[in-house]
Formats: structure tokens, C-alpha cells, sequence
């Protein structure tokens, strides 16, 4: 929790009436996608309902989309996506994956900011949908008295889906602000050489543990239409250039890593190719051992422990695959946290020194 040791005071020299003011701070919201509150039908439906009429995620006619979103796929989906969480749901601490990651995460970057910048800063998270909303994170980091605050997606790879979407609702957010913030977002890090390095680091170590080494690193990411590419989101080129630039310092050649998108939603054509069907044709060419990680993720969630290491694994492996490993996402790593931490400091430079 924030130290609220130091109290609020009036100015020097203002009247009696006015109202305190708390010491100025500077605030560090990260912010994630989003979770549902539970795998019901109904905290489902809401939490869909939410991502799914969000105009960056379903850019169609809402005249078109939300008819088929409200009498179609929230009747059936919730029952569907509900089972996936259910299968991947941290019962134990009541909340999905990604919750209890992005927590880990938080209290890492706030021991580490704290040891850096003492109680100048205030360290928190948020989510894009469900809870805690980001409306409600920066109204506490006002009251609180942060008057900067950095916004910081924790996507490596900018996508209107993603980035810009968590950008807009931090923006609505300071809207209702009497008082407005001095606010700064932190640009995409995917050729950041520290999260380059965690993310080496990551595949050195799963590969030292396997007692054969895969024939290919399948490096999925997140999907979206290839028309969002032709209108200039340069979330494609992003992802190719993380892949080429991890290669480099892995050390390997091009036919050791492949750059994949999962997650097609809709009759769109996406970008390729697609993991569920490019891992099916390596099997079928006589890669029968692979390996597959999730580079634009920060953390853990529905898309990597559910759709990557089962319905993934299970195309793979319907094909003739025989050894299927998927290698964790950075979470709470010491070496992404290494490496988000310097990325925050970069970008408080002539806030805080």
C-alpha cells in the first residue's frame, strides 16, 4: 500500500477554507487486458461484453456487430469460455491466471521503484475490461496526490487492439478529472535489448531442461486482420522484428525459429500464418518435436495456458507431432522485471532523476 505517513496540508498561504493537498507523487499505472471476475455465464457475459464492443477490438458497424454480439455470441460464448477459464483458473486465490501474475508483476515493480525513488512514486495496475477498472486506479492515484502519472500498457508490440485501446480508456479516464494529471504513456519496448535478453534467457533456460532439443521455436503471437496492417498498425512488422532480433542473439539460423499469430476471430482473413495450422503442417513435414512461447505477452493468460499448451498442442499433435513444449511467458521473471523497470525509469527521466 501507498505510505500515507505524510498528511495533506493547505498552502502557505491560503484561507482557512481551502482544501488540503496531499504531497505531490508520481504514479505508475501498469495496465493489462482484462479478466473476468469469475468462469459463470453471467461474469463471462459481462466481461465479453465489455472486450467484444470495444470498437478497436470489433471495428464493424454497430448497427451490424452488436445484433449478432447480443442475441448470437453472448448467448452461446460464455458457456465456451467459461469451460477454458475454468481449466486454467487459480482456484486456490479465486481469480484467473493473468490476475494473480500482473499482482506478482505489481509488487515487483513497486519493491523495485521504491527502492529506487522512495515514496516519490505510487506504483499500481489496472485493467482495460473487468476489474480493477482503470477509472477507478487513476482516481485513487489522484486523491492520493500524484500529479504525473505514467500509463504503461505491458504490451511489447503496439496494436490498436491492445496498446491503443488501453491508452483510450486511461485518457477517458482523466477526462472526469477535475484536476488533470500531467500524464506520459511508455511507447512499445519489443526491440527493447533488455526484454530481448529476458526473453533469451527465458528460451535458453527451458531448452537446458529438455532432454531433446526442439527442431523449431514456434514464436506465436497474438493475431489480427491483415487489414489493420494495410491501414498502418505496425503491430506485423513489431512481431517480425522481435523474432529476427531474439535469433540474433540466440545465435541461431533461420530455420531454428518461426514467426506465427494465433487467436482468429471472425470471417476476416488474419495475419499468417496461423499457429493451430502452421504447427500441424510442421508435424506433417517431420518436425516432430517443437517448441512454442508467446512473445506479446507479459503474463500468462487464457490465450497461452489454455489455447497454446491445448488446443494448440492438440492440432500438433493429431498431426503426428510427438514432443510439445511450451515455454512460459516472462510473468514475474527477475529478468522482465529487470527489464520493465528500466523501461519505466527511461521514460520518468525529467520527473524523477
Amino acid at each position: 500500500m501507498l505510505d500515507t505517513s505524510k498528511a495533506a496540508t493547505r498552502p502557505q498561504h491560503a484561507a482557512d477554507d481551502h482544501p488540503a493537498i496531499k504531497p505531490a507523487r508520481v504514479g505508475i499505472l501498469l495496465a493489462n487486458l482484462g479478466t473476468p471476475d469469475n468462469y459463470d455465464y453471467w461474469s463471462m457475459r459481462r466481461y465479453l461484453n465489455e472486450f467484444l464492443s470495444d470498437r478497436r477490438v470489433i471495428d464493424y458497424s454497430p448497427w451490424i456487430w452488436q445484433p449478432l454480439l447480443q442475441l448470437i455470441v453472448l448467448t452461446k460464448r460464455p458457456f465456451s469460455s467459461g469451460a477454458a477459464y475454468k481449466s486454467i483458473w487459480n482456484h486456490e486465490a479465486g481469480e484467473s491466471p493473468l490476475m494473480t501474475i500482473t499482482k506478482d508483476q505489481t509488487a515487483k515493480i513497486k519493491a523495485a521503484m521504491h527502492d529506487r525513488y522512495g515514496d516519490q512514486v505510487m506504483v499500481d495496475f489496472c485493467m482495460r475490461y473487468g476489474n480493477p477498472s482503470t477509472k477507478s486506479k487513476v482516481r485513487e492515484m489522484r486523491d492520493a496526490g500524484c500529479q504525473k502519472i505514467l500509463f504503461f500498457p505491458l504490451y511489447p508490440h503496439y496494436a490498436g487492439a491492445t496498446s491503443a485501446t488501453a491508452n483510450d480508456q486511461f485518457f477517458r479516464a482523466m477526462m472526469e478529472e477535475k484536476w488533470q494529471p500531467t500524464t506520459r504513456t511508455v511507447e512499445p519496448y519489443f526491440e527493447h535489448p533488455k526484454y530481448i535478453e529476458a526473453l533469451a534467457q527465458s528460451i535458453e533456460r527451458a531448452y537446458a531442461d529438455l532432454d531433446t532439443r526442439p527442431d523449431i521455436l514456434v514464436c506465436s503471437y497474438h493475431g489480427v486482420p491483415i487489414r489493420y496492417l494495410m491501414e498502418g498498425d505496425p503491430y506485423h512488422c513489431q512481431c517480425q522484428k522481435t523474432t529476427r532480433l531474439l535469433k540474433e542473439r540466440l545465435g541461431w539460423p533461420d530455420t531454428d525459429i518461426k514467426t506465427t499469430f494465433q487467436s482468429k476471430f471472425g470471417p476476416e482473413e488474419w495475419l499468417q500464418p496461423y499457429t493451430v495450422e502452421e504447427v500441424a503442417r510442421l508435424a506433417e513435414a517431420g518436425k516432430k518435436n517443437i517448441a512454442v512461447c508467446a512473445p506479446a505477452f507479459s503474463a500468462d493468460c487464457i490465450e497461452t495456458l489454455e489455447e497454446i499448451n491445448e488446443e494448440i498442442k492438440e492440432s500438433f499433435e493429431e498431426a503426428g507431432g510427438e514432443h510439445f513444449t511450451y515455454i512460459p511467458c516472462l510473468n514475474d521473471d527477475a529478468a522482465h522485471i529487470e527489464a520493465l523497470g528500466t523501461v519505466i525509469e527511461e521514460n520518468l527521466k525529467g520527473w524523477l532523476d
